[in-house]
């Protein structure tokens, strides 16, 4: 079957290039060859970029038999291990997502924002004026933190501490470790394999650990953390969790909520920095206190042009028809998250930051796609957005911030996600609690 068009370059080529500079490459592309075109990386093989939404809203709420995101994610088992919902397919990635998701859903979510707003604080009470700070670097502090809280249910300084550190340093090793099997190969304690074997092996036994403690104790029906709740969990044959698939879905939990949030943050912070319009506007709404539609609008416009992930995966198991191509079994399809989420007939001046697009008119059914779609749709995604957002609220009318760069940073590929480059370096120039509603009024009206 023939593949749609793409660039003839090598793979290495295709991927040099996209690492470097992703949000621009991925553009030239889709303008090259359209909403379909075929790109060769290496570690994925051959793929298929989808960039229109009709076709993924068909792709993704279509039979989804024959689609294997699982296998697709398959690079990540040797972290996240065997059991973790992204490397599932079928009925076990069903069985483990239906365990997952009510702690995760409404009242749930509503409850650590409490949580969230309590570490910002402290996190913040750091930030003394004239300090320079990296804010992708603060804000993974943070999430790591609320992940703590939150998911693992420990507040214990020491604690966290220990999980920071053996968890952290299996989470910042290189990706090298999980798509190439002989980097893992541990051929002495000294060696890159065997380094990282250490690492993993740290990891494992801290969350074992927890999920022992947590066994234990007395009060573990009453607690409201993700991992008492998990323990407590079972599924339609009476069956709760086994210690092993309480791992990996952790592992998970910290890998895909704890850097893709911080990165989220950092990239909004940057986005409103560089439009004072926009911040002075959220000010004003903040320090109104009527209603969060214009709070919630921001985080959803800095995920649209900045989202952290560019694009989802399927592998086809048997062939397929993808908007209008025959593709074959074996095939990647990447529906295109980046892509969608910069068309001008979609939003108009994409590349403009206006939260208010998301206030008038929303976004259309899959045009908004920072946490995928379908039945393997971000499980963490509400809590996600709810982290941007009493982030946003505790900082931004507390303390006056000021980028040291005086462009944006460009966006890269870190690991498999995308990232700025410099992590966004700000000043903090002082603080800014005495914003009033009035004042911010004014300051909309000389923006």
């Amino acid at each position: 079957m023939a593949l749609p068009p793409g660039p003839r370059a090598p793979a290495v080529i295709n991927t040099v290039r996209f690492a470097r500079r992703p949000l621009e490459v991925l553009r030239e592309w889709h303008a090259r060859y359209g909403d379909v075109f075929t790109i060769k990386m290496l570690g994925f093989g051959t793929g298929v970029y989808l960039a229109d939404p009709e076709a993924i809203r068909e792709l993704f709420t279509g039979d989804q038999s024959d689609l294997r995101a699982g296998e697709a994610n398959s690079f990540m088992e040797p972290v996240l291990g065997p059991h973790s919902v992204l490397v599932l397919d079928g009925k076990e990635h069903l069985r483990q997502r239906k365990l997952l998701l009510p702690p995760f859903q409404g009242s749930r979510v509503a409850g650590f924002r409490e949580v969230i707003r309590e570490v910002t604080e402290r996190e913040m009470s750091t930030w003394e004026p004239g300090a320079h700070l990296v804010l992708r670097e603060r804000m993974r502090a943070l999430t790591f933190e609320v992940i703590c809280r939150a998911v693992f249910g420990v507040t214990e300084r020491e604690r966290v501490e220990r999980l920071r550190t053996t968890l952290g340093a299996v989470i910042d090793s290189s990706p090298i470790f999980m798509m190439a099997r002989a980097a893992r190969a541990e051929l002495g304690p000294l060696s890159p394999g065997g380094r990282f074997g250490r690492r993993l092996r740290a990891a494992n036994a801290a969350l074992y650990e927890e999920i022992e403690r947590r066994r234990l104790e007395p009060d573990l029906a009453g607690r409201s953390d993700v991992l008492s709740l998990l323990l407590c969990a079972q599924d339609e044959q009476g069956r709760g969790m086994t210690d092993a698939e309480l791992r990996d879905e952790l592992f998970t939990m910290l890998g895909a909520g704890h850097e893709t949030t911080a990165t989220g943050l950092a990239f909004a912070f940057e986005l409103l920095l560089r439009n004072p319009t926009v911040l002075a506007r959220l000010r004003k709404e903040l320090a109104a206190a009527d209603d969060d539609a214009y709070l919630d609008a921001v985080v959803k416009e800095a995920l649209r042009l900045r989202p952290v992930i560019d694009a989802a995966e399927r592998t086809l198991t048997a062939p397929r028809t993808v908007a209008g191509w025959e593709l074959p079994a074996g095939v990647k399809v990447y529906p295109a998250i980046l892509l969608v989420q910069m068309r001008e007939d979609l939003y108009p001046h994409a590349e403009a930051f206006r939260p208010e697009r998301f206030i008038d008119d929303g976004a259309e059914s899959y045009s908004w796609l920072p946490f995928g779609g379908g039945i393997r749709r971000c499980i963490g995604a509400a809590l996600a957005q709810a982290e941007m957002a009493e982030v946003l609220r505790v900082v931004v009318p507390a303390l006056e911030l000021r980028p040291l760069r005086p462009r944006p940073d460009p966006v890269v590929l870190r690991g498999i996600t995308l990232a700025p480059r410099y992590g966004v370096r700000v000043a903090v120039d002082g603080r800014a609690q005495a914003h009033s509603a009035e004042h911010v009024e004014s300051a909309v009206s000389a923006a």
